[in-house]
């Protein structure tokens, strides 16, 4: 066994217990008469402490590795009030279980600032930083709060295909594949076979999907593939999705603010479970209007609206019932105004994360939406059969998990969020 423990599970009441621990030198520090090692793994650091006439000379030495070196350490717990964790590591063997063959690309403690291109081509090396394992253990636990707390709503958790046919979603952003004989794409969003499976019976299900948009954009905020956390609830209005999404997401975050206080303060992030406010589109333009932001009625809400919104209403801003032009054809379009659906975004600190809507369940309806959106009918002929057969009333949405990620952790590059991110520019690692 080469660990006994990670660092994260040691204490001074351990004291005079030894230890074996596996990880990687993130320093060295040399005096005349003492040699300190700062091991790290993915639970923290701790200080190993060689010091002349207490430990062999042979030992001392071989704890001046190259920072990153991949080291195993057994030795004693020693109390010391002296020390940051309140002890100390006292050596009796240390091996390096596999010698550095290159320089390491950038300083890791990052106490050199490195930038974020550099960081991204090693990411293997990155991940090592304390700030960008941080985020990911933070991402793990929105993952995880989404899953439990709609599992224990009653949501079925599903898998849909990554690779269809025709665009799920109209436009022309789409990635196509050789697929045997045929043309096919990557899916913009799982949307048309969740609606498919509360169709089947299924009711309420949940999903975790990766979703790929070949949008030529270089923003902070876009990447070209992302990870979705999706809903679909059936027999349900945009009112019961929009009840859903906010328990949701303040579930989330007191998940977050619950289990990963260390992270949140490594990364300096001030995280607070959020108050939603609901307002209609027509009202957040007449807003950004009164507030001298250039917008009319049926133009999309950019970022820097986004923000301007974040301004007037809070951190939690769900916008509801834009018009028709804005959104997907599979909207529902409001009953005393067809001009206008049952749709929604949620913006959270300044940035769009959610889009949902109530979706369109009456055949007849789909086509004559299709039409108007300029998309052939007969290309989407499975999906809207599937509504002659006793399709009910459904509504859902769609978490972006990076940009919640992202906000979170108050990062300024949706990149930071993704393990090993796609841009227009990025295909590796």
């Amino acid at each position: 066994m080469l660990r006994t423990h990670y660092i994260g599970q040691l204490s001074n009441e351990m004291d005079g217990q030894e230890v074996a621990l596996a990880g990687w030198a993130h320093e060295v520090r040399e005096t005349s008469n003492i040699t300190f090692l700062i091991l790290r793994d993915k639970t923290g650091i701790v200080q190993v402490v060689g010091k002349k006439g207490a430990v062999s000379d042979s030992l001392i030495k071989s704890m001046s590795v190259p920072k990153e070196s991949v080291l195993r350490v057994v030795g004693k717990i020693v109390a010391n009030a002296e020390a940051k964790k309140g002890f100390e590591i006292v050596p009796s063997s240390i091996e390096n279980l596999n010698p550095l063959q290159e320089k390491i690309p950038f300083e890791v403690t990052g106490k050199v600032p490195a930038e974020i291109d550099v960081r991204l081509n090693y990411r293997y090396i990155d991940l090592r930083r304390i700030e960008s394992s941080a985020i990911f253990k933070i991402e793990s636990t929105i993952l995880g709060a989404f899953r439990e707390f709609l599992s224990k709503n009653g949501f079925e958790e599903i898998r849909t295909p990554s690779i269809i046919s025709e665009a799920s979603e109209g436009g022309s952003d789409l990635f196509s594949v050789k697929y045997f004989e045929r043309e096919a794409y990557l899916a913009q969003s799982p949307q048309l076979y969740k609606q498919l499976a509360v169709i089947g019976g299924l009711d309420k299900v949940m999903m975790v999907v990766p979703v790929f948009r070949a949008e030529k954009s270089n923003t902070t905020y876009h990447i070209t593939e992302s990870t979705q956390m999706d809903i679909e609830m059936g027999f349900a209005s945009s009112d019961d999705a929009i009840g859903m999404l906010e328990s949701v997401v303040a579930h989330m975050v007191k998940q977050v603010r619950k289990k990963n206080k260390e992270e949140l303060e490594q990364l300096g992030a001030k995280l607070k479970v959020p108050r939603f406010k609901r307002v209609t589109y027509t009202e957040a333009i007449e807003a950004l209007k009164k507030k001298g932001h250039t917008i009319e009625f049926g133009h999309d809400i950019s970022r820097d609206q986004e923000q301007g919104l974040q301004k007037l209403f809070g951190d939690a801003v769900i916008v509801r019932d834009f018009p028709t032009s804005l959104r997907a054809f599979y909207s529902m379009p409001k009953a005393d105004n067809p001009e206008l659906t049952d749709s929604y975004d949620l913006l959270y600190k300044g940035l769009e994360i959610c889009s949902g809507a109530q979706r369109i369940h009456k055949p007849e309806l789909l086509v004559k939406s299709l039409e108007k959106k300029g998309l052939n009918p007969r290309d989407f002929e499975s999906y809207i059969n599937a509504f002659k057969y006793g399709a009910p009333p459904h509504a859902g949405w769609s978490i972006g998990l990076e940009r919640f990620t992202m906000k979170v952790v108050e990062a300024q590059n949706i990149r930071e969020a993704s393990l090993f991110p796609r841009d227009r520019n990025r295909l590796t690692p």
